[in-house]
């Protein structure tokens, strides 16, 4: 296990919902030679008892931060209000652009699947008082926040019990997204920067996209849910894995509602996400 530094720890108290309180970390990673930052949303209970707590791990999307869960979602103070009713630890971590969330095998400054599972996730688990367990992690994250949430998923069942996605790229092929043609080429080209030349099509998607994924979910034994808003651009790639899970008979939660690739949308998703997934969370430390 590689060491990991905090540079500096900011207390942000945020009092719209109850006493719950938001550590902001500036982290710096030794994989990667930067520093990353990540919010930690604590219940008020936090302070108030000695307990264990699960925690979720929320992504943001490709062009977000990890502060934007709290700044763009259109209830003010919403991950306070979730933290607080579902009584857990919410972890925001901040990850690069358009980066999806895995490895690169080209760039080193792009390393986040590890700096995650390796280095973030054992600082919180020694920091702060979570149920370090597989039991009691859940992940979930929009857009691409979606898809690093069902790849690290899949890829780490021994990490996480449960795993959703609102408005995930559930394939990076960009062919399948209703985008302009520039911003299609754009993607594409960073894509290509950081993964090199990759098949894109099936059955054997490649290994660096959540429909390539399919037999790590099937062995993994997760609780999924997947949601999309049916004018958003990524429908397709949602309905294509919503499709391959059936074929591959993998339980799952699949939504299709009204909304767009918006925080309204996201905002109205999240609850219903945490509904779910804080349904397959162990409250209670394993022997």
């Amino acid at each position: 296990m590689k060491k990991l530094l905090v540079f500096a720890l900011v207390l942000l108290p945020i009092s719209l919902f109850g006493q719950a309180r938001v550590d902001t970390l500036s982290v710096f990673s030794q994989i990667m030679h930067k520093s990353l930052q990540a919010a930690i949303t604590l219940p008020s209970s936090y302070d108030s008892s000695k307990e264990q707590f699960p925690v979720l791990y929320l992504l943001h999307g490709g062009s977000g931060a990890f502060s934007d869960w709290h700044k763009k979602v259109t209830e003010p103070g919403l991950l306070n209000r979730m933290a607080e009713q579902h009584n857990l630890i919410i972890v925001t971590p901040g990850v690069g652009p358009a980066s999806y969330y895995y490895d690169s095998p080209l760039l080193d400054s792009v390393q986040y699947e590890s700096y995650l599972i390796e280095e973030l996730i054992p600082y919180i688990d020694k920091n702060y008082r979570t149920l370090a367990q597989r039991e009691s992690r859940i992940i979930s994250g929009l857009s691409m926040g979606g898809h690093g949430a069902i790849t690290l998923a899949a890829k780490y069942p021994q990490v996480f019990h449960a795993a959703g996605s609102m408005s995930g790229v559930m394939n990076i092929d960009t062919r399948l997204w209703k985008v302009s043609e520039d911003f299609r080429k754009a993607r594409l080209d960073g894509q290509k920067a950081m993964l090199g030349e990759i098949n894109y099509d099936g059955p054997t998607f490649n290994p660096y996209t959540a429909v390539g994924l399919l037999e790590e979910l099937k062995k993994a034994n997760l609780s999924l849910i997947l949601d999309c808003g049916i004018a958003d651009f990524l429908l397709e790639t949602n309905r294509q894995m919503h499709q391959l899970l059936i074929e591959k008979e993998i339980a799952h939660e699949y939504i299709e509602r009204p909304g767009a690739h918006t925080w309204t949308y996201w905002t109205e998703a999240l609850p219903v996400q945490l509904n779910f997934l804080t349904k397959h969370v162990k409250r209670t430390p394993s022997n």
